[in-house]
């Protein structure tokens, strides 16, 4: 599925955004970790805010192990991302950015939060099929280019 975020509104007040994530791949395998977002009905990669007082690569760490139950060992920083967009629910516009970190995990055995649905391993090129949205599709390109 394809998906793009809802346009930006310069008339609505404005809030930046602070996340953090990883491209999670197991030992030896040239796979990434995706989750299943219910909701949305969309895939992703585990990431999320990064609380006040904590680094961008606490936040990594915490957000996975929360999110798919994977202990990481987080690599250097892949790159980051800055996206804007519309959230109705907060009538706020919101122009987020996103750190992603590669990382390694020891296990490949998923205990998800109830927000995901699902969780699987991809390559590459799955991954980029299902992700949903632009700017996680030239993460990956990024991850091609720095492997």
């Amino acid at each position: 599925m394809r998906r793009s975020t809802t346009s930006f509104r310069a008339d609505r007040p404005t809030v930046a955004e602070l996340a953090a994530g990883a491209l999670v791949q197991p030992l030896g395998a040239p796979e990434v970790l995706l989750l299943h977002h219910a909701a949305e009905e969309r895939w992703c990669f585990p990431k999320g805010h990064v609380d006040a007082g904590e680094s961008a690569s606490q936040a990594a760490v915490r957000e996975v192990l929360e999110e798919s139950g994977l202990s990481i060992d987080l690599g250097r920083e892949l790159t980051s991302v800055t996206y804007r967009f519309y959230d109705p629910a907060r009538d706020l516009s919101v122009v987020k950015t996103t750190i992603y970190f590669l990382a390694t995990a020891p296990a490949r055995e998923l205990v998800l939060e109830p927000t995901f649905d699902a969780g699987r391993w991809a390559n590459l090129n799955e991954a980029k099929h299902l992700v949903g949205f632009d700017s996680e599709r030239a993460v990956l390109d990024h991850l091609r280019v720095k492997h």
